[in-house]
């Protein structure tokens, strides 16, 4: 760990800050991308490669589709499930489920908990254009350990698939990161957020 992890988790936070302070929701969704390229270009912790970097194009990114953001109760009465998932990096790492997100139209998600040191809600997704348009192994719409969080009221989130973004994996294999779940696949396709690297 580093004072550059540091820095860019203070930046990744500020961003979800910013957006979430956005009346202008389109605003706040190319504020997102441009600011999320400026990072993956040129912070020293960035997941691209380093002698990729200076001619990184960024992103490709979705246009915006206000049908696929969603303002949810998490719905926390489900059985409770544990998974541990194992890293190259950070050893095992626990996750519990403490709720669902039902998507109308779309089905439901579950909404893990981080059981690390501090915590933290976790979200990714996977959906059936996976493989195709966006990566393999699913994207992340909340991580609130790394500050990726776009709020919601008490017992609520807001999951926006524009928003949804590539693990640090999908840009260079080096990196270990926690994909989706059974329990956090979709059947149909969301041509939104972050599309294949």
């Amino acid at each position: 760990m580093s004072l550059t992890l540091l820095d860019w988790r203070r930046r990744v936070a500020r961003l979800y800050a910013e957006v979430r302070g956005e009346p202008d929701i389109r605003a706040a969704h190319d504020h997102w991308r441009k600011t999320r390229d400026d990072l993956l270009r040129t912070h020293p912790d960035s997941p691209i490669p380093r002698a990729q970097r200076a001619s990184y194009p960024g992103a490709p990114v979705a246009a915006y589709d206000p049908r696929l953001r969603f303002d949810v109760i998490v719905d926390t009465d489900v059985p409770p499930r544990h998974m541990d998932l194992p890293t190259s990096s950070d050893g095992i790492v626990p996750f519990d489920r403490i709720g669902c997100a039902h998507l109308p139209g779309y089905g439901d998600l579950d909404v893990w908990w981080l059981g690390s040191y501090g915590g933290g809600v976790f979200v990714p997704v996977k959906d059936a254009s996976a493989g195709v348009t966006t990566y393999g192994g699913g994207r992340y719409l909340i991580d609130t350990v790394k500050g990726s969080d776009l709020g919601g009221g008490e017992g609520r989130l807001i999951l926006d698939f524009n928003f949804a973004y590539n693990p640090s994996c999908a840009y260079d294999p080096a990196w270990a990161c926690p994909l989706a779940p059974a329990g956090n696949t979709l059947s149909r396709p969301l041509q939104a957020g972050e599309l294949v690297p």
